[in-house]
Order: structure tokens, then C-alpha cells, then sequence
């Protein structure tokens, strides 16, 4: 009997913060960086541009194929670090593009890249129309970027609330990513059987016990509903201050 197919989801959470000095507009020498200027230029070469030419090895450690991770991973780039990319790195800013490109002819059209609120604020502390820049603003980059809406939003530290969901549901984003902890409990969706509709239960869980191998619908207030996806946090794959 063939064995079943197995799949693992991978997001890559790409940012970094604006460097630049704001009276030169330009980031200036990182001594702690080198032998690179600064640290967008060390984790541009570590990080964000091995990813776009990933190479594949065999046991000879010969290469046998070249990769572009971008168009197999889920992933987001914060818009300041995209900003500095197309300025500063365009061989790699257009690798990202290019594997979102490839990625919806792999995923039935759903590309691989997803927004992210524009400056990284930790939503939940920000005030109403506050957020609805971060998310307007975000999705407009998104769009200017990679020529399509987004379906899904990357939320800074993940940190969100009810309002955020609502927020986002509202601007036709389809799912965002949380990590397990921020769940508390679940409950599989109501089934109707006879015209009568039966409500399960709630389960208490906690980031051990829930089970991330699928996503989850929250329903809002508001009446509208919002996908998300608990994933587990890894090592982070390049370095960082």
C-alpha cells in the first residue's frame, strides 16, 4: 500500500526595520555589520538573496538544481525592507517577485506572498483609524508590488484582538497568522441535519494540544469571518540585532 502523501507549511516573516539616518535618507556604516556596510546588506547577502537562488546539492555535494524558495513557501515582506530591496538590491527584490509570480501557477492561482501591516505597529495598541492606515497602506504596497490584492496580512509579533480581525475582514483580507498560545479553544463547525442546526461544543486547548495541520474560521460580531493559520515558530534564518 503507497504511503500518504506527506506536506509541511513553511512561512518566512521577512523585515527589517528603516535604517536610514532621516537627515542623510541614507543608512549609514554598521561597524557590527561588517564586512558589509550595514546590516540590510549582511542579511541581504545571508538571507533574502540565498533563498531566491537556493541551491540544490547531491551526495556529491555537486549542484544539481537551483531554487527560488519564494515560489514554494508562504512568506511576507515587510514594505520598508521592500522598499530598500528594489532601491538597493533589485537582483533580489525581483527574485521575491518572481517567485510569487511562479508560486500561483503552482497554488491554482493563490500566490505565495501575503501583506503585512505597512510600519509593523503592534495593532492592538494603535488607535482605530491607525490601523486602517496600517492595513490600507499595507495592501497598497502589496498591490504596487506584486500586481495582485493579497488574501492574507501579517500582523507584526502576530499581536492582534477583535477589532483587528474585524479590521481586516472588512478590507477583504481572507486570513492572517497566529501563533498557537493565542488560541484558547475550538470547536468543529455547527452541522444542520433535519432543518435543525446543532452547535458542538468548545474544546479548552493551549499551544501544545491544538492542532495546527489546518486552519481555523473565526466568526466575527460583525457577521463577517476570517481564516486563520496557527504555525509554529522556528529559528530564524538569518541573523538579526
Amino acid at each position: 500500500m503507497p504511503k500518504p502523501a506527506r506536506y509541511v507549511c513553511i512561512h518566512g516573516h521577512f523585515y527589517q526595520p528603516p535604517r536610514e539616518n532621516p537627515w542623510l535618507e541614507q543608512v549609514e556604516t554598521q561597524d557590527s555589520a561588517a564586512p558589509f556596510h550595514d546590516w540590510n546588506e549582511r542579511i541581504t547577502s545571508e538571507c533574502y538573496a540565498p533563498n531566491g537562488a537556493s541551491r540544490i546539492v547531491n551526495r556529491q555535494n555537486e549542484i544539481i538544481r537551483i531554487l527560488n524558495n519564494y515560489s514554494r513557501i508562504s512568506f511576507n515582506f515587510g514594505p520598508t525592507l521592500l522598499s530598500w530591496l528594489e532601491a538597493n538590491a533589485p537582483r533580489t527584490y525581483r527574485m521575491v517577485l518572481e517567485g510569487d509570480r511562479a508560486s500561483q501557477k503552482r497554488f491554482s492561482g493563490h500566490g505565495s506572498a501575503m501583506a503585512q501591516v505597512y510600519n509593523h505597529i503592534i495593532m492592538p495598541l494603535a488607535s482605530t483609524p491607525d490601523r486602517i492606515t496600517q492595513i490600507r497602506w499595507g495592501i497598497a504596497d502589496f498591490v504596487r508590488r506584486f500586481g495582485r490584492k493579497p488574501e492574507g496580512i501579517w500582523l507584526a509579533e502576530t499581536a492582534v484582538d477583535s477589532e483587528t480581525l474585524e479590521l481586516l475582514a472588512d478590507h477583504g483580507i481572507r486570513f492572517t497568522i497566529l501563533a498557537p498560545g493565542q488560541c484558547a479553544r475550538v470547536r468543529p463547525l455547527a452541522k444542520s441535519a433535519a432543518g435543525q442546526t446543532t452547535e458542538p461544543a468548545w474544546v479548552e486547548t493551549d499551544a501544545e494540544t491544538l492542532d495546527t495541520r489546518h486552519p481555523y474560521l473565526v466568526k466575527l460580531k460583525t457577521g463577517c469571518e476570517i481564516a486563520v493559520f496557527l504555525l509554529r515558530r522556528g529559528p530564524l534564518a538569518c541573523n538579526r540585532l
